[in-house]
């Protein structure tokens, strides 16, 4: 039983005249009539009583019918379906992202595509890098934003570097300013009560590094918090904290401090398996972040302070 033969079936059961079929289906008459018997023969039945010109259905058409407009539907179903996830109609997208990104990143760049593609299905996950590496590997994220460098490479992982961002001190405008200028320095953060990430944050294991590279381990008033707790500590005036420049813009009451130079800075970087194709619609959201990252290179994050990176 073949699918055309379905179809010129139909045709003839719903116009009751084979030249009329054959005219709606856009064949030949009798190519029409020489598939309906050969359907005929693969299912050992008439489908059509031919009695003085008349076409009526025979039993085991009328019993065929429903089924055939079933098959068919179910066909055009299917086409659609496939069409609108080629077309980005539908479809999902399974992206993970450290927590800082999905305060800091995130936001814009979901709406951006969001605006071009509603129909498809964004589904978030927050951890840190190596945590959403593992979910990479065994196929449980599409695309992941991660912070490099990672400690170990792999070599079933594919990471593109989108940008490089600044990190900040946030600390709350009713407290005194951290340090003696305008900017500050890892050092003074020896004299600072810090507001610390739990443990897993990318941002906690750089800021404890930089610290340590001065020679001193940082004091925690509060320590063990996600983003949002964090920024709430520090606004309640417990510490300051090291943050993403693009989350101390998102946070405007407030105080932003530069670090002074070198400063320190993360590098973002979208990955995802070396071994699988991403989805149409994840490769698309990955082309839109692939934009940004080119956007960005050569000048500061979104809410990055004014002036060089690193600065």
């Amino acid at each position: 039983m073949q699918f055309q033969q379905l179809l010129y079936f139909v045709a003839v059961a719903e116009t009751r005249h084979f030249t009329r079929a054959a005219e709606r289906v856009h064949v030949s008459q009798p190519s029409l009539s020489q598939q309906i018997k050969a359907l005929e023969n693969e299912l050992g039945a008439e489908l059509f009583s031919r009695a003085r010109g008349n076409i009526a259905l025979t039993d085991a058409g009328e019993a065929l019918l429903p089924l055939a407009r079933r098959i068919l539907a179910d066909a055009d179903t299917a086409r659609i379906e496939v069409q609108e996830l080629a077309q980005l109609r539908r479809g999902r997208v399974r992206l993970g992202a450290t927590p800082s990104l999905c305060t800091g990143l995130l936001p814009d760049v979901l709406r951006s595509f969001h605006d071009r593609h509603p129909g498809i299905q964004l589904l978030i996950e927050e951890g840190g890098s190596h945590d959403l590496v593992r979910e990479l590997a065994r196929g449980a994220l599409d695309l992941a934003l991660i912070v490099l460098p990672l400690p170990a490479a792999s070599p079933a992982l594919t990471t593109i570097e989108l940008l490089q961002e600044d990190l900040v001190v946030v600390s709350s405008p009713a407290e005194p300013a951290p340090g003696s200028g305008p900017r500050v320095r890892v050092a003074d953060l020896r004299e600072a009560p810090l507001v610390m990430f739990r443990h897993g944050y990318d941002l906690r294991e750089l800021t404890v590094a930089a610290c340590r590279a001065e020679g001193f381990e940082p004091a925690f008033t509060v320590e063990g918090g996600e983003m949002d707790a964090v920024l709430g500590f520090v606004r309640a005036g417990l510490g300051v904290a090291v943050v993403p420049s693009m989350v101390a813009a998102r946070a405007g009451d407030l105080r932003v401090t530069p670090l002074a130079r070198p400063g320190l800075r993360r590098t973002i970087a979208l990955a995802h398996r070396s071994d699988v194709d991403p989805p149409r619609a994840a490769r698309e959201l990955q082309r839109v972040l692939m934009g940004i990252g080119t956007g960005q290179r050569g000048k500061n994050p979104p809410g990055a302070a004014p002036g060089p990176l690193g600065g």
